[in-house]
Parts: C-alpha cells; sequence; structure tokens
C-alpha cells in the first residue's frame, strides 16, 4: 500500500499538533496530511481554531508541541491583510506580485554582459513573463473588474474592492500552496462562480477555509473537519463529507452499543459468579477484560444555538413597498438605478442578485427610506417596521458594551432574567451576554445584531451578506428562522444554498436597472459560468450599436406601456372606491340616520355593498394586468 501512494508528494504535513490560547487547548495531537494537487476544503465550527491554524501554517506562531511541514522549495500564498491603496493601478499591483518577473525586468534593463541578457530573456520566456498583462487581467476580470478599472489607482476602491485585488495579486503569482480564508466573503455570485472555476482548475495545492457550501462542492477535492481539537480528513465535496460523517456517528454508535451490551454481560457474570471457587478463575479473566474496553469514540451531535427572528403581530396590507418609475442616485445627473417599477408585499421572499458595484446596496437603501428617489415615487406603508443586518451594522455595535448592555437600552423596564432569556434566544447565553462586543468572534455579533434588528418584530427584513460571518450550522439555523418567519424577507447573498432554501423569487440588478430574473439560482450561476467561457467584449461599443440598443429598449417601454397604464389605471379606481366606502362608513357611524331617514339610510348600505363587489372585480382585474404586464417585463 505504502509504494503505491509514493508518486503522491506531500505538500503539507501537520504533525501531532499541540497549540494552546491562555492555557485552553484549540489542538490536541492534531494529525493532517496534504498531497499536491489538492484543493482541500476547511471546515469547523466558529472559534474552534481554523484561522489560527492558517497562522501557524504561516509561521506567525509557533506551536507548542508537534510539527508542520511544507515541502521544501514550496512558495505559500496568502491574502495580506494589509490590502493595497496606494497611487498603483489595479495592473500594477497585480503584475509586482510575481517577484521574479518584476526582478528580471528590471535587471534587463541594466544589465550588461550578453550570456547573463540571454540567460535572462529565457528565463522570462520560460516562465511566460511576456503574456503577463494578459493574464492578470483575465484574473482582474473574473474577479469584477473591467478593463477601464484595472488601469485606476488603488486608492480609488473601497476595502472590499481591495481585498479583490489583493486576491487576484496572489492568484496571479501562482504559489504551490494557496491558503485562503472565507474569499468569497468579499465576492458577489458571479466573482464566486469564476473563483470557484479557477481553483478547480489551479494546477498547484489549495487550503480554504469556507462555509460556502455550493463553493465546496464545486471548487474542491476534500474537506478537512476540525472537532474534539484534532484534524479528520474526508475525500470529495461538503455532501460527501457529510453523508460520510453521518456513516461515521451510524457506525460509532453501533458499535458504542455493541461494547455496552458485551460490558453488560461481563459484569452480569463477575457479580454472579466471583464469590464461587469454581468460577472465580473466569470471573478474573473477564475482569480484566473489563479494565482493556476503552470507549468508543462516538461522534455526539453538538446542537448549536437557535436564531429565533419573532413574526409581526400582524400582517399589513399589500403592498408594503411599491416604486413607480422610480431613479436613485447620489449626485444629480449621474443616476445609480432607473425605471424601477418594483412591489413587496407582506409575504414576499426575494433574493437579490448582481455583481458588486451595479447597485444592490442603492436599492436595499431606498427600499428602507435611507436614500431618496431622484425621479419617481416610493410608496411605503405608514404602520411598517424594517429590520436591517448588514456588515457596516455589526461594525457600528458598541464594542465596549456587552450584549446585556445593548439589550438594555431596548428593554428598560425588563426584569433581568427577561433581558437574559432574549439573548438565550439567540444563543449568547449567560458567559457571552457579559462579554463585551469587541470581544466576540463574527459569529456571536451577528447573532447579536440579529436580535437587535428583530427585536420589534419588524414586517420586513433587509440582509445584506447575512451568513458571512456564520459557520455552517449557523448557517442552517438562520434558513430555519427565515423560515418560521412570517414577515417579507429581501436577502442580497452570495450564499446560493442560503437563497435557494429562503427566497421563492429573484430580481436581477443589472444595466442600471432591476428586473426579475425568471430563472433559477443553477440558471443564473451556469449564465455565469457561459460568460466567463466567452471571450471579453471591447469596452469602447459602436455608436452604432448603442443607438441599436436604444431603439430596442425604447420600442419594449412602448410595448409595455398600455399594460403598465392598465394596472396603475385599476389600482386608481381601486383606491377611489375604498375612499368612498370610507366616506359612507363615516356617515353611517353615528346610528341617527337609521332612525331619522330609515329609506336612506337603505339606499347608502346598498351603495356600499355594490362598490364592496366592484373591488372584488377590479381587484381580479388588476390581478391578471399584473400578471400580463409582469410576464412581459420578464420576456422583453
Amino acid at each position: 500500500m505504502g509504494r503505491r501512494h509514493e508518486k503522491y508528494t506531500t505538500m503539507l504535513h501537520i504533525n501531532d499538533l499541540t497549540y494552546r490560547i491562555e492555557g485552553r487547548p484549540l489542538f490536541e495531537q492534531a494529525t493532517l496530511a496534504i498531497s499536491e494537487g489538492m484543493k482541500m476544503g476547511f471546515v469547523g465550527r466558529n472559534g474552534t481554531g481554523k484561522s489560527t491554524l492558517f497562522r501557524l501554517i504561516k509561521g506567525d506562531i509557533s506551536p507548542d508541541d508537534g510539527s508542520i511541514n511544507l515541502r521544501k522549495g514550496a512558495r505559500l500564498g496568502v491574502v495580506d491583510q494589509e490590502v493595497p491603496s496606494g497611487p498603483e493601478s489595479l495592473m500594477e499591483t497585480v503584475l509586482a506580485a510575481d517577484k521574479e518577473r518584476t526582478a528580471l525586468l528590471e535587471e534587463a534593463e541594466t544589465a550588461a554582459d550578453p550570456e547573463r541578457i540571454a540567460e535572462i530573456h529565457t528565463r522570462l520566456s520560460d516562465i511566460d513573463a511576456y503574456s503577463a498583462e494578459a493574464r492578470a487581467g483575465a484574473i482582474l476580470s473574473g474577479l469584477g473588474f473591467s478593463a477601464a478599472e484595472q488601469q485606476k489607482p488603488c486608492s480609488d476602491f473601497s476595502g472590499g474592492w481591495r481585498m479583490r485585488v489583493s486576491l487576484a495579486a496572489m492568484l496571479f503569482a501562482k504559489p504551490d500552496l494557496l491558503l485562503l480564508d472565507e474569499p468569497t466573503n468579499y465576492l458577489d455570485v458571479e466573482g464566486a462562480v469564476w473563483l470557484e472555476a479557477h481553483i478547480k482548475n489551479y494546477p498547484g495545492t489549495a487550503f480554504i477555509i469556507s462555509h460556502d457550501r455550493d463553493f465546496l462542492n464545486r471548487a474542491v477535492t476534500h474537506i478537512a473537519h476540525l472537532r474534539t481539537k484534532k484534524l479528520f480528513a474526508y475525500s470529495g465535496g461538503y455532501d460527501s463529507f457529510q453523508k460520510q460523517m453521518r456513516e461515521q456517528q451510524r457506525l460509532s454508535m453501533a458499535l458504542r452499543d455493541k461494547q455496552e451490551d458485551e460490558r453488560r454481560r461481563l459484569e452480569a457474570f463477575v457479580t454472579r459468579f466471583k464469590a464461587k471457587a469454581s468460577k472465580a478463575k473466569q470471573a478474573q479473566s473477564r475482569v480484566k477484560r473489563l479494565e482493556k474496553l476503552k470507549p468508543i469514540a462516538t461522534i455526539i451531535d453538538d446542537p448549536i444555538p437557535p436564531i429565533d427572528l419573532p413574526s409581526p403581530e400582524r400582517a399589513l396590507s399589500p403592498p408594503i413597498v411599491r416604486f413607480d418609475q422610480v431613479t436613485l442616485g447620489y449626485e444629480a445627473g449621474k443616476p445609480v438605478l432607473k425605471r424601477l417599477e418594483q412591489r413587496i408585499d407582506p409575504d414576499d421572499r426575494i433574493g437579490i442578485l448582481g455583481k458588486n458595484g451595479q447597485g444592490k446596496s442603492t436599492f436595499a437603501k431606498a427600499i428602507m427610506g435611507l436614500l431618496d428617489p431622484q425621479d419617481g415615487f416610493i410608496k411605503r406603508h405608514k404602520k411598517m417596521t424594517i429590520g436591517y443586518f448588514a456588515q457596516h451594522e455589526i461594525d457600528a455595535l458598541n464594542l465596549r458594551h456587552s450584549a446585556y448592555d445593548h439589550i438594555v437600552e431596548l428593554m428598560p423596564d425588563a426584569t433581568e432574567a427577561q433581558r437574559r432569556a432574549r439573548l438565550a434566544r439567540f444563543g449568547l447565553g449567560a458567559a457571552k451576554a457579559e462579554t463585551k462586543a469587541g470581544d466576540l468572534s463574527g459569529g456571536e455579533k451577528a447573532r447579536l445584531l440579529f436580535s437587535l434588528i428583530s427585536f420589534h418584530a419588524p414586517h420586513l427584513l433587509v440582509l445584506d451578506e447575512p451568513a458571512n460571518h456564520l459557520d455552517m450550522d449557523s448557517r442552517a439555523e438562520l434558513i430555519n428562522a427565515l423560515n418560521g418567519y412570517d414577515g417579507a424577507v429581501i436577502v442580497i447573498s452570495h450564499d446560493r444554498n442560503l437563497l435557494e432554501s429562503v427566497v421563492d423569487r429573484l430580481w436581477l440588478v443589472d444595466d442600471g436597472t432591476v428586473s426579475t430574473f425568471d430563472g433559477s439560482l443553477e440558471d443564473y450561476r451556469q449564465l455565469q459560468v457561459e460568460k466567463n467561457r466567452q471571450p471579453k467584449k471591447s469596452s469602447l461599443q459602436p455608436e452604432s450599436d448603442k443607438s441599436y440598443h436604444r431603439k430596442q429598449a425604447a420600442a419594449e417601454r412602448e410595448r409595455l406601456a398600455p399594460l403598465k397604464k392598465r394596472t396603475e389605471d385599476l389600482e386608481i379606481q381601486i383606491e377611489t372606491a375604498r375612499k368612498k366606502i370610507a366616506k359612507i362608513d363615516a356617515t353611517l357611524g353615528d346610528g341617527e340616520l337609521f332612525t331619522a331617514d330609515p329609506r336612506k339610510a337603505q339606499i347608502i348600505l346598498d351603495m356600499r355593498r355594490e362598490l364592496e363587489e366592484k373591488i372584488v372585480q377590479m381587484e381580479e382585474s388588476w390581478l391578471q394586468a399584473l400578471e400580463e404586464f409582469e410576464s412581459a417585463k420578464v420576456n422583453q
């Protein structure tokens, strides 16, 4: 068996690793081997030590015992925490990551010895240096940067986009072993799909911390699981790992039951016969066997604390939000989104798709009333309350206050027991309730924020990448909580498993507007895969082509106009009829009309009944008209 595996070179070997933080062990004699070419996903509960293991591999900290050995001469690739922010362009930053190429090009400018010049150019050819710009451009493009953006300075971009530049630089350098810590957290669905394909075809080895189930199913060949302070390796993606774990659990429990049966039989024999001289020897033999029976190691389910999202007490009448020919932007004359015609009903579950930078967050701000339209109207239900989850909301937590301090502000008149019970509903028990927010893990901060935003049982939850800080089990709890919540949900996320499990409609933010995406998430993923396979078109589109598209768009608007007008006319008629009923109710409210003029009162009651019947008919017509309008928009 040993010879059969000799052809596989070990890239990384972790042997009997032990490491403690303030006396608390994170690893105890943990062992793991990663062979060359493996793409290994790394999973485990939040706080168990995954990022710490990466620091140990990088040499930032030293183990208490055991060893970590990287293949001799192998180059390690990590994404720098110090993101590039200088005047250098994105392209220059990525090209500089190939230090050998950079050094050779600099030497070529000053070298005088003909033999050395020849050596330099031979080596440049060997490392494919002359196609470097094209390769760097392809990586930057895959991560969402246009050709024009690639020439802009890093300082022009926000922190999340700079992280992408760091990732692009590291991938361009082609290290022998990639260490990636949650790489999809700062990517959109499109970027995650590109990275998935890139990692799958990467010629080197990769070790990736991730809780993105879809990414782990498609990009990796193996899974490493951190549990009980040890490392366990499995072949296949995440679903395969889960299946193997369940089987291991079943077998270990069966072995444990079998051992317990044997223990009971041995103990019964010893108890029964140890006093009898004829059986004493056999009894002693069984005592020794009992002493040698070591407990079977079982994989016990470790329940994750729940996430409890209280539903609104009363459902509101639809729609709770409606956009009417809305234009959104931050500067006059520079719209980000135009021609928005969306509506959100009390029971809607909507996933928002689209590349980063296309306007997803702008759209979310407008839904919540944080951004006024430049043109058009946004109508929100007067009684609607909204809970908003986003990364900057986590960052806005008072880091000096404990979770308990935060909840006191919302429950000033409650008892301590009531406040603690509230936090416990989100998995923040006695110890975590007293911990300062700044000392909580990312997942614990997320749980605290869920507790705060849902405190008043909002009618609408707007969630911008809510799963980024959650491990697999906590993500499953979030999915259960959202599926048990009765209000409306808007989710912006790159986590396809979360979207598939929670939403039933998809909206696409693209090309300056928001439209219904008539397809599944798998359809959308395949669309991105096809785009990545196609050569990128020039950003300089011929004027004739632009003119053609403008005419096409105008024709589509003209085609949709009658359908849109019919839905709007019916909405106005329904609203007018409801106002008439309200006036009738006010007239009949005092009761005097029934005694003063019974005949007139009866006529008014008949009018009210006719109006109610008319509203029912108009609502049916409106639903049909709306369906025709939405269908026409989807097929445009």
